[in-house]
């Protein structure tokens, strides 16, 4: 089975979600990181329109992303670009520069509610089919981070079959909600919480906030595992030191392959072949929850092999 964003099913033909373990912001004016992109081992490299790019240097940053998506995936990453949202009436500016081959999704800023995401994908379409790119090929990823994205989380992520994912933007997210952004988190708390309960409601991979003390290595990886029991899948980066600590964190243990390894070939033999609703493992009852949770480890940790393999051979 490939790795297409939607591409494994469970047993009620849900879907389970791809990996995302690194999502790596280059801003698109920077010639220089931008070059420098296929060397970042991260699973998505985004190439940035947004905040870390100044309003005078915009249209440079359209041509600059243009001009290398097919050269920033060289290194095996998928390529991901930010957008302006649509009230700063850039947005359209934006999705006529970059959507050509090379692409594969756009994370929409400040997501505020389902019709900017539903109007997303009509502008998506519209370009996909001019430029004779494949329908529906190019995902979006959502950006919350104002206190109406986050009331609204839900309605967007199920607003377009595109969406993929949501990140959690905690200083925007702060900043709106007129909150001093702290290293203790307390007032991030029910954003970070929801976003991530919104992004599994509506079957996407949810991805966590930037961790800007970079150099803090023991409080990014506590930080990773706090989210990872909330529900994150993978981490917004804005520094390449944090690329392989990410992997390593969101990736699931030898113990947790073993266990699922285990747990799937029991519950099919003893199980599903059998007509039994559960089984017993290791002491403990195996049913079709348990069962589908250990597939979900080996597709994640076979979709890590196949990227990897990939990357390899770049």
């Amino acid at each position: 089975m490939g790795t297409d964003l939607k591409s494994v099913l469970n047993m009620k033909g849900e879907t389970i979600m791809a990996v995302m373990r690194s999502v790596f912001y280059v801003p698109g004016n920077n010639e220089k990181m931008v070059g420098k992109a296929p060397e970042f081992p991260a699973d998505i490299i985004t190439l940035d329109l947004e905040d870390s790019v100044p309003p005078a240097e915009k249209a440079k940053a359209r041509e600059c992303v243009r001009e290398n998506l097919k050269f920033a995936g060289t290194g095996g990453s998928k390529v991901y670009s930010r957008i302006n949202n649509w009230e700063t009436l850039m947005t359209n500016d934006d999705l006529e520069a970059i959507v050509h081959e090379g692409l594969s999704g756009v994370c929409l800023a400040k997501t505020g509610e389902a019709d900017n995401v539903k109007r997303l994908d009509w502008k998506l379409e519209e370009l996909e089919r001019r430029r004779g790119l494949k329908v529906g090929s190019i995902a979006i990823q959502l950006l919350i981070e104002t206190a109406k994205g986050m009331i609204n989380a839900y309605a967007s992520a199920t607003a377009s079959p595109r969406v993929n994912s949501l990140i959690f933007g905690a200083v925007d997210y702060c900043k709106d909600m007129r909150v001093k952004l702290t290293s203790e988190a307390v007032e991030q708390t029910y954003g970070r919480f929801y976003t991530a309960v919104a992004a599994r409601a509506a079957g996407c991979v949810a991805i966590d906030c930037p961790f800007v003390d970079f150099k803090n290595v023991e409080a990014f990886e506590a930080s990773v595992m706090q989210g990872r029991q909330m529900g994150y899948e993978g981490r917004m980066l804005i520094h390449p030191s944090q690329i392989e600590p990410s992997h390593k964190l969101y990736m699931p243990s030898a113990d947790d392959i073993e266990w699922a390894t285990g747990v799937v070939k029991i519950f099919e033999e003893e199980g599903i072949a059998k007509g039994a609703a559960a089984v017993s493992f290791k002491g403990k009852m195996v049913d079709t929850p348990v069962y589908e949770n250990a597939r979900q480890i080996l597709a994640t940790m076979k979709e890590i092999a196949e990227m990897e393999a990939l990357r390899n051979k770049k």
